[in-house]
């Protein structure tokens, strides 16, 4: 089937702009803080707010499987232009850490139809191939999460009220790309009722079982990673004489090479297998977790940075390809469901892993804490192996 050659990049695209939110976002919560004399306390609270709306959000358009009984562009349309909106406000004088709270939930909450959604789009466009189509995907997203280390290497210095009316300026342009360029794609199966049991009902498939499994695994270490990225840089620099790292900049191509990483195993995914490469990149990060307390012993600036390299492009290469088996095991009418609950459990899991991780720096040596990440693609690799 020859589709439109515009569909993709548009998808990619406003995905880039919308979750433009998230990632942009959390780079101003600092200046956030000091422009409404906020407490220290308040950074991680406005933080914690987008993951916890973005749970909520993904948990409640699962149960009551919106984008599998309505358009998926409308939903993520709807979404974008909400979350745009709402993202706004922080610019009103009377804010304060109740109202900025609020906000920043209800941003989080209006991402839920969008990240998963936007997945669901593909998946309805790509049935072969989607693989390599998902990892443009998450390649792009990879590239907005490592954004705000450059904001903090100072290398570019952008006003905070800028970014704000940027990002909802943004999220409504993505938003309108998708309903008016990426309408329901070939591939697209609308429900044909209500039926809120669909989020047990799919981890029925072992298939499906498997790859979910897998991804939980992936993300218990992806974010606890890249939240660290700075203090494995830090920690680094002390055991060698305080290297003099510019460790935003450093943590900015460690996080973001994971795009080519993406991309990289979409390509081979697309030769080698889906769930071979998908397992093959699991591996090699969960190797680097569990030899990581050696990583701080080299002492070669080139080697260290090279291994942290290809941790960073390992880390998250698999991500895509879980969406994509996930997509793949489940049947057509219920694949906005299954992503959105997968979505949803799996950032309830990087949550617990920070909290875990920082739980534990405060009384343990960071050097050898890296480990317990391991702990995510052993869980991922172990249930993965039992189907083909």
């Amino acid at each position: 089937m020859n589709l439109p050659k515009h569909i993709l990049p548009i998808i990619i695209f406003s995905q880039f702009c919308c979750t433009s939110l998230w990632f942009a976002g959390n780079a101003i919560i600092k200046d956030l803080s000091q422009s409404f004399d906020l407490q220290d306390y308040a950074l991680g609270q406005l933080t914690s707010a987008v993951q916890l709306g973005f749970i909520i959000g993904t948990l409640i358009l699962a149960l009551l499987t919106v984008t599998d009984r309505f358009s998926a562009s409308k939903v993520f349309f709807y979404s974008a232009l909400t979350a745009g909106l709402i993202n706004l406000t922080c610019l009103l004088e009377s804010n304060n850490i109740y109202s900025l709270l609020s906000i920043r939930f209800a941003t989080g909450f209006f991402l839920g139809g969008i990240y998963p959604v936007g997945m669901k789009i593909a998946s309805d466009y790509f049935e072969k191939g989607l693989g390599k189509s998902l990892s443009y995907l998450v390649g792009a997203l990879v590239l907005g999460t490592a954004f705000p280390h450059i904001l903090k290497a100072e290398i570019i210095v952008i006003s905070w009220k800028s970014v704000v009316l940027a990002t909802s300026c943004l999220s409504i342009l993505g938003g309108l790309l998708v309903l008016i360029y990426v309408p329901n794609g070939p591939y697209y199966k609308k429900a044909s009722h209500f039926d809120s049991s669909k989020i047990f009902k799919v981890f029925k498939n072992k298939a499906f079982k498997s790859a979910a499994f897998g991804y939980f695994g992936h993300m218990w270490e992806l974010y606890t990673f890249w939240a660290f990225v700075p203090l494995l840089l830090q920690k680094y620099s002390k055991m060698h004489n305080d290297l003099n790292f510019n460790i935003p900049l450093l943590s900015f191509i460690i996080i973001g090479i994971g795009a080519l990483g993406c991309v990289i195993g979409g390509k081979l995914s697309f030769t080698y297998g889906t769930k071979r490469i998908a397992v093959t990149a699991l591996l090699i990060s969960g190797i680097c977790c569990l030899f990581s307390p050696l990583l701080f012993m080299i002492d070669s600036k080139l080697i260290f940075f090279i291994i942290l390299t290809i941790w960073g492009m390992a880390v998250i290469a698999d991500s895509p390809l879980f969406s994509t088996l996930v997509a793949q095991h489940t049947k057509p009418d219920s694949k906005g469901t299954a992503l959105t609950i997968v979505n949803c459990i799996g950032f309830t899991i990087t949550i617990i892993s920070i909290l875990v991780f920082n739980k534990l720096v405060e009384v343990y040596n960071p050097q050898f804490l890296f480990v317990i990440l391991g702990i995510g693609p052993l869980f991922g690799l172990y249930h993965l192996r039992k189907t083909n």
